[in-house]
């Protein structure tokens, strides 16, 4: 049996939110490469650069498929069709911007809340988007779902209190497992649509921000906590690179665990400042 795509619903979602809606009276075999960039220019016009390229590559992909199965067929993408090339985001939210997020997420439902839950755990959008109730212990423990193809994630995460008590007010849905809950059973979706009402909220001179970098933004907090870079990487799940990676097997539950409770003092101390606005220091590790 194949193995499922690691990406599944990731890839559904980008093909009925922005391929379908623009091609659905399209025939397959008549889409060419000028109704390919009208669409990247579409999606880079109204959800930016890496958005438009993470469809053409699902796009690109289908293409390649069909191609390699048929004889007279030339997929219509070429080299050179990428909107934002290959360089690494950079973006991460300052400590205003996250004061501003957390407000505006307070007054925007699941969404608003699936936002804080990002920021406060350095997790993933498909992981936080797939948290099902039943894969949180009564202490806690978040126990990540591991996918066919994998390379890996944090595994086993103690959330801190102010992420459980986000999880833990999210309303369940009779036959919907997922914490942040869609439509149908499934978890929640159109992500697009509801953080352009989140944006909506929030200061209109703010930069432009898409929630991976919640997760940038995380991990740049860690290490202004004090948070040591192998435990930085462990809590987001990143692959351990060299000899130490195959060869250290120890859980590191704990030091994730206060790193994650270290993570969530500070940004408590950010969204919600003391007065005087003095911050007060954070222990190095």
């Amino acid at each position: 049996m194949k193995k499922a795509l690691r990406t599944k619903d990731e890839i559904e979602r980008c093909l009925a939110v922005y391929v379908y809606p623009r091609w659905k009276d399209r025939r397959f075999l008549e889409i060419r490469r000028t109704e390919v960039n009208a669409l990247l220019d579409h999606i880079e016009d109204k959800h930016g650069t890496a958005q438009a390229d993470k469809v053409l590559a699902i796009v690109c992909t289908i293409f390649n498929w069909y191609q390699k199965r048929t004889e007279h067929y030339t997929n219509p993408v070429v080299r050179g069709m990428m909107r934002g090339g290959k360089t690494a985001r950079d973006r991460t939210l300052s400590d205003p911007e996250l004061r501003a997020l957390w407000q505006a997420a307070d007054d925007s439902g699941t969404f608003g809340a699936f936002c804080k839950v990002a920021l406060l755990t350095g997790q993933r959008n498909s992981k936080i988007a797939t948290m099902q109730h039943d894969h949180i212990n009564g202490d806690g423990v978040w126990t990540i779902a591991t996918e066919a193809r994998e390379k890996g994630n944090a595994g086993e995460l103690r959330l801190p209190a102010m992420a459980l008590d986000i999880i833990r007010a999210q309303p369940r849905i009779a036959g919907n497992p997922f914490v942040f809950a869609g439509r149908g059973g499934r978890p929640i979706g159109n992500q697009s649509t509801v953080k352009a009402a989140l944006d909506d909220k929030m200061p209109k001179d703010m930069p432009p921000w898409c929630v991976h970098d919640l997760r940038r933004t995380a991990r740049s907090l860690l290490s202004r906590g004090g948070i040591l870079p192998h435990i930085s990487e462990r809590v987001l799940g990143h692959t351990i690179r060299g000899v130490e990676g195959p060869y250290d097997r120890h859980s590191y539950a704990h030091e994730k665990a206060d790193a994650l409770e270290r993570l969530a003092t500070l940004i408590d101390r950010i969204v919600n400042p003391p007065s005087g606005n003095v911050m007060p220091m954070v222990k190095k590790a």
